[in-house]
């Protein structure tokens, strides 16, 4: 660890570039960066701060910085120069072309063993490619996922590293010091090779998408189908925070339902329904597909989202179609509220259960070896899906790390089951009231799905053989491929099979 004074913006006479050495160099100086290298400082390291427009960190040594033993370099060169060996150069900066071009700019700077890290939402097959780049050039590529926002970064994020296991020795005591803690662990550890650790991260995102979509419903669902007022639904909120509920999300979402503007009324009701993203819950949906893995949940939380954006169409078509007569809920307002929180919780099982499907069917095709506990672990404090729930997600997987689902696990099939009957009232009351409820939906549908022995997929294969002779399997001959001549006008000539 580092203990020299700082030095700002003026270049450091040779003395001071020799007596002051950098644990880590940090450049990115927007709000994450500036709160993990203030982190990184409480923790007794000596960070080199940068940021290609240099006055912000100049501004940063003056305010935020002061005071600290926190460096500031006024170009990459000096950067370099200040770092202890193996140099480490951590980036948080936006994902894509500005990933690739801070990464051109510092590799002649660096020698054999220094370390590249990015802490930003790269796409992880951006990691692999750089990964497998950086490689060749004897230089250790980390790519890891962080989460927890401002106050995460600040005071303990959940941090996914992945990339070359050969530069975690070297990070590992910063990244581990700095991360929050849950049950005294760190919330980091090892992920796995090349772009793993970004992948981790890409499904938490997604699971994120799905989570707060999720709360969204029951929101809506008890503000239009029961007429709750806000203090009522902040209420249901806190109690439901003490539950198996308890977690990051239902917190700020009490916290917002209380939150009051200027003139006494509630402030979310002021804002406009326009929901955004940057792209990660998106990724998540298209790896789904890549890998063919039933992400429905996440799918449809982006979906919404989409949908959410339609804001004006959305306006013209609220005049124009009619929904059901009937929009409120008119039986025991408060057994359905109880309703409502076992069909947040079932579908939350389920959304769970569809993102680490994913990160088992990606490992199986990259040859990657993940630890679905750690994992979980990782995810129990820091982040923005931090929640006692992902304690049992990690006994499930210490129990049986070769876990196919999450459902077939002791504890939440008992969980599912005894949420069953209110998750089915609640999707089904919501579509009488004309209340959409794409998450909850699509969670009970992959749920009835999945527990079936036999789906429709049989007519499929009858209809795609039937216009294209595209073959099909028989029950009782799995693996052999064959086609009818369904309309006797056909010819018995099939089309190469294929798997989508």
């Amino acid at each position: 660890m580092g203990t020299c004074a700082s030095i700002s913006s003026a270049e450091p006479q040779p003395t001071a570039r020799t007596s002051c050495r950098g644990d880590i160099a940090l450049i990115g100086l927007a709000v994450m960066g500036q709160n993990i290298i203030l982190n990184m400082n409480d923790h007794g390291y000596t960070v080199v701060a940068f940021n290609r427009t240099v006055s912000k960190v100049e501004e940063f040594m003056a305010n935020e910085a002061k005071g600290t033993n926190i460096i500031g370099a006024t170009s990459l060169e000096h950067m370099v120069s200040l770092l202890k060996k193996p140099r480490r150069v951590m980036m948080l900066v936006k994902a894509g072309a500005a990933v690739d071009a801070f990464i051109e700019s510092v590799i002649p700077l660096l020698e054999s063993g220094d370390i590249i890290i990015d802490g930003g939402n790269s796409e992880y097959r951006d990691t692999i490619r750089r990964h497998k780049s950086l490689k060749e050039k004897g230089i250790h590529y980390l790519g890891c996922g962080v989460s927890g926002g401002e106050e995460g970064a600040r005071y303990g994020p959940s941090i996914m590293p992945g990339g070359a296991e050969e530069g975690w020795p070297s990070v590992k005591p910063i990244f581990q010091a700095i991360s929050a803690k849950a049950g005294g662990e760190p919330c980091c550890d090892w992920v796995g090779p090349e772009g793993a650790g970004h992948f981790v991260k890409m499904v938490h995102n997604g699971i994120e998408y799905g989570d707060m979509q999720l709360i969204c419903e029951a929101y809506q669902v008890m503000k239009d189908g029961l007429g709750m007022s806000h203090k009522e639904m902040a209420e249901v909120f806190d109690d439901w925070n003490k539950s198996e509920l308890e977690s990051f999300l239902i917190e700020i979402t009490r916290d917002i339902m209380q939150y009051t503007d200027s003139d006494g009324s509630p402030l979310v009701e002021k804002i406009r329904d326009s929901a955004g993203q940057k792209g990660t819950g998106k990724w998540t949906a298209i790896s789904s597909l890549e890998y063919g893995v039933p992400v429905t949940l996440i799918g449809e939380a982006v979906f919404a989202r989409c949908l959410s954006s339609l804001k004006d169409e959305r306006v013209e078509a609220s005049k124009q179609l009619q929904g059901p007569s009937q929009t409120k809920y008119d039986g025991d307002r408060k057994q359905f509220v109880a309703d409502i929180k076992m069909a947040l919780y079932a579908s939350k099982i389920v959304s769970y259960a569809q993102g680490f499907m994913l990160m088992r069917e990606t490992a199986k095709e990259l040859g990657w070896k993940l630890n679905f506990g750690s994992i979980a672990l990782m995810w129990r404090g820091g982040c923005i899906i931090r929640s006692v729930f992902l304690g049992n997600i990690k006994q499930a997987y210490e129990k049986n790390p070769e876990l196919s689902n999450l459902l077939l696990d002791d504890f939440f099939k008992k969980e599912v089951q005894r949420c069953q009957d209110s998750w089915r009232k609640v999707v089904s009351q919501a579509v009488l009231m004309g209340i959409p409820t794409p998450a909850f939906s699509t969670a009970l549908a992959f749920f009835d799905g999945y527990r079936s022995a036999r789906v429709p997929a049989n007519l499929i294969q009858a209809q795609r053989d039937y216009f294209g002779a595209h073959t099909y399997e028989l029950l009782d001959a799995p693996g052999k491929f064959v086609h009818t001549n369904w309309t006797g006008r056909g010819g018995n000539v099939s089309s190469s099979t294929y798997q989508a």
